[in-house]
C-alpha cells in the first residue's frame, strides 16, 4: 500500500548554487531511485501521452528547441536533449524564467535514479522568506505522482485525485514534512538554522493554509 510519508522520506534533497551569465543562481536538487528501467523512466518523463498520468496535462512539441505548456502551470523551451539520460528546459511561470535539468542514471537493470535541478535567480528577500521549499514542495508532489504511477498497484495519489488529496490530512502532513526536510537541506547548505526553519514554516503555511508560528 502506498505511504505518502514513506515516499517523502525516500527522496533526497540538496541545495546549492550555480554561476550563470546573469549571475549567481540558486539550485534546488531533488532525486529518487525508482524500480524502472532507464528507457521506461525516460519515456515516462518525456512522452506527452504518459506525463499527464503522473504530473499534469501537457501540450506542445517535446523535441529539441520545441516549446511546451503544462496546464495551469509552467511552460518553456527544450534547450538540450540527450536520450535517455538528460534534458534541460526553461521553466517559465508568472512572468519569471528559471531552468530545469533532468538526469536519469541506471542503478542496475531494473532501477533508475531520477535527479532534477531547479535553477533560479531568487532575490535574497524572497529566499529568506520561503527558502528552497517554495519550489521544492511542488517537486516533491511531482515525484509522489511519479512514484504512484510507476508502482502500478492502483494505490497512491493519481493526478485526477490530487486536488482533493492535498486538502486532506494526509496531504497536509506530507507537504509539512516536505517543507521541513527542504529546510534541513537548506541548513546543510549553510543557512542559519533558525532562519531556515522559519522559512520552512512560512512555506508550510503557504502550501497548507495553516498559520505560520
Amino acid at each position: 500500500m502506498f505511504d505518502a510519508t514513506e515516499q517523502i522520506n525516500a527522496v533526497q534533497r540538496t541545495v546549492g548554487s550555480r554561476t550563470l551569465e546573469a549571475g549567481e543562481a540558486r539550485v534546488s536538487t531533488i532525486s529518487q531511485t525508482y524500480h524502472a528501467t532507464l528507457d521506461d523512466l525516460w519515456d515516462a518523463c518525456t512522452n506527452a501521452e504518459r506525463i499527464p498520468r503522473w504530473f499534469l496535462p501537457i501540450s506542445g512539441d517535446l523535441r529539441l528547441h520545441g516549446t511546451y505548456q503544462l496546464e495551469g502551470n509552467a511552460g518553456g523551451t527544450v534547450q538540450s536533449c540527450d536520450p535517455p539520460h538528460r534534458f534541460t528546459a526553461t521553466w517559465e511561470f508568472g512572468g519569471e524564467v528559471s531552468w530545469i535539468e533532468v538526469r536519469l542514471t541506471p542503478v542496475d537493470d531494473e532501477r533508475t535514479r531520477f535527479e532534477l535541478d531547479h535553477i533560479a535567480h531568487v532575490d535574497q528577500d524572497r529566499w529568506a522568506q520561503f527558502g528552497p521549499g517554495a519550489v521544492g514542495v511542488g517537486w516533491d508532489l511531482g515525484l509522489l505522482g511519479l512514484a504512484t504511477y510507476l508502482s502500478g498497484d492502483g494505490s497512491g495519489v493519481r493526478p485526477e485525485d490530487s486536488a482533493e488529496w492535498v486538502a486532506s490530512d494526509e496531504g497536509r502532513r506530507a507537504m509539512e514534512l516536505s517543507s521541513r526536510l527542504w529546510g534541513e537541506a537548506s541548513i546543510a547548505a549553510g543557512t542559519d538554522p533558525d532562519e531556515a526553519r522559519a522559512a520552512a514554516e512560512r512555506t508550510t503555511a503557504f502550501y497548507t493554509g495553516a498559520p505560520a508560528a
